[in-house]
């Protein structure tokens, strides 16, 4: 576990700051990063790919803030960024448990330093996720699993028929992640399905599975994600799911969307995105269109990231896939500002049939405005377009800091390293301050998340009980209550 990252300052990255305006803000004040090999799952041996069955890696897939100095990180469907012996007909994943950490992070303001505030991030929980009923597995069944405890894992090949909207799969891709206001609930969306699931945050077991528009579905189903995108003509892309969460500051919404287009929307590299709306105690979907394309680029780009300002307001995180683990340099990693209200529900046009097409959708797409440009904030902190992580993907607000009488918000923005942390670096949480005034216009409303006890991590040791068996509590033991 390491502290603070604190970048010299650059020649470069001063002309850069000197290039931005008085009021270019958010600003960023510090970071940290969590580079233990291991977490606190207790799983022991390893998966396919030789990786640690308890291996740390990627926990900024999604990030969600659980009050106080407290927060949800969550890796993605495990280690497959490495090809191991047999792995090409799953793509390389592997039968890693899914499972989200919760870590405390620490802001402190510091005296020196080439950033204000030093950034402490612990590990202080591994929560496994479980379905109470079975699920379908491909060749391989997690061997922890018991008469109640069905476990998610990353393995490609781990459905049945039905399409991929079908909530008994096991295989799960993790990648936006929120917590209800009474801090008991985890919701949880992925790129499989794409599923959005409510979990127990105590017991990590899924409680209810959300009911996605038929569009949504992947008729055809297969292990190898290219051979899936050539079978399908409607439905998500493979790999390019659910990606992005939010839930509205009152609790009552959740809003999502793909990191690309429908394939019927234009898919991979189309322009038209669509966002759902759920209300979370009915289910109810509403959808609306998101236009990913940025003028300045002449490109769309992918979405991975979604966090709401207010009740109908929202941040859209865009970005590319370059930078640190991609061997290039960093383009566009940007926050963009939009709102849903008077946007017009699109599946409720042609007779409530909905609509569907990138030219049909476009019309429809809510307006955005950029809130903040993260590649030319890292810069102006010293970090080359080559340092900046090619996978900036959780993001969350945290809570407010009072710096020299001033009260400021604060955000913080994760990366996803792939399990490959000498290739794509440690597991980083980048800090920002900003205020109401730089939200231009919009009205602020954080999150209000009732404190609960954590579980406790620590094993009972009861007489009699074999290895096996302990071994087996030890693997279970952020999933039970």
């Amino acid at each position: 576990m390491s502290i603070l990252v604190k970048p010299a300052l650059l020649a470069t990255a001063l002309l850069a700051a000197a290039s931005l305006s008085a009021s270019a803000t958010p600003s960023l004040i510090g970071v940290g990063s969590l580079s233990r090999s291991s977490d606190l799952s207790g799983l022991s041996g390893t998966v396919e790919s030789g990786d640690a069955a308890n291996v740390l890696g990627g926990i900024g897939s999604g990030l969600a803030w659980a009050g106080g100095n407290t927060f949800l990180a969550l890796p993605d469907r495990g280690p497959n960024a490495t090809a191991w012996s047999g792995g090409a007909s799953v793509d390389n994943t592997t039968s890693y448990i899914s499972r989200f950490q919760t870590v405390t992070i620490d802001v402190a303001h510091t005296a020196s330093g080439s950033l204000p505030y030093t950034v402490t991030a612990s590990l202080t929980g591994t929560t496994l996720l479980s379905s109470p009923t079975a699920l379908n597995y491909g060749a391989v069944t997690p061997t922890i699993n018991t008469a109640d405890h069905f476990y998610f894992d990353g393995r490609s090949d781990n459905f049945a028929g039905s399409g991929s909207l079908n909530p008994n799969n096991a295989r799960l891709d993790p990648e936006g992640i929120r917590l209800s206001n009474d801090g008991t609930k985890v919701y949880i969306t992925d790129e499989y399905g794409p599923y959005v699931y409510e979990f127990d945050r105590a017991t990590g077991q899924r409680t209810h599975s959300y009911t996605l528009p038929s569009a949504f579905n992947a008729p055809n189903l297969s292990s190898m994600g290219a051979t899936e995108i050539s079978g399908n003509t409607t439905g998500r892309v493979a790999n390019k799911g659910m990606e992005g969460l939010a839930i509205t500051p009152d609790g009552k919404y959740l809003v999502g969307f793909e990191q690309s287009p429908l394939i019927q929307d234009g898919g991979d590299g189309g322009r038209a995105n669509r966002l759902v709306k759920i209300d979370i105690n009915t289910g109810a979907v509403q959808q609306f269109v998101y236009d990913n394309y940025l003028a300045d680029k002449s490109k769309a780009y992918n979405s991975s990231e979604l966090l709401a300002i207010n009740d109908h307001e929202f941040l859209v995180l865009e970005r590319d896939g370059k930078g640190l683990g991609d061997g290039t340099n960093a383009v566009v990693k940007r926050l963009y500002k939009i709102d849903l209200n008077n946007a017009q529900d699109i599946s409720l046009l042609n007779g409530g049939a909905g609509i569907s097409g990138e030219s049909n959708l476009l019309p429809y797409a809510v307006s955005k405005s950029l809130f903040l440009d993260i590649r030319l904030a890292l810069n102006a902190a010293g970090y080359t377009d080559a340092q900046i992580p090619a996978k900036l993907e959780g993001a969350a607000f945290g809570a407010d800091i009072v710096d020299s009488g001033t009260t400021y918000h604060t955000l913080y923005i994760g990366n996803d390293n792939d399990f490959i942390p000498g290739t794509a670096g440690p597991n980083n949480f980048y800090v920002f301050k900003f205020t109401d005034a730089d939200l231009g216009g919009s009205v602020f409303t954080n999150q209000s998340i009732t404190p609960v006890p954590e579980p406790s991590y620590a094993l009972p040791f009861a007489a009699g009980l074999g290895l096996l068996c302990l071994w087996r509590l030890r693997a279970r033991r952020t999933s039970l209550s």
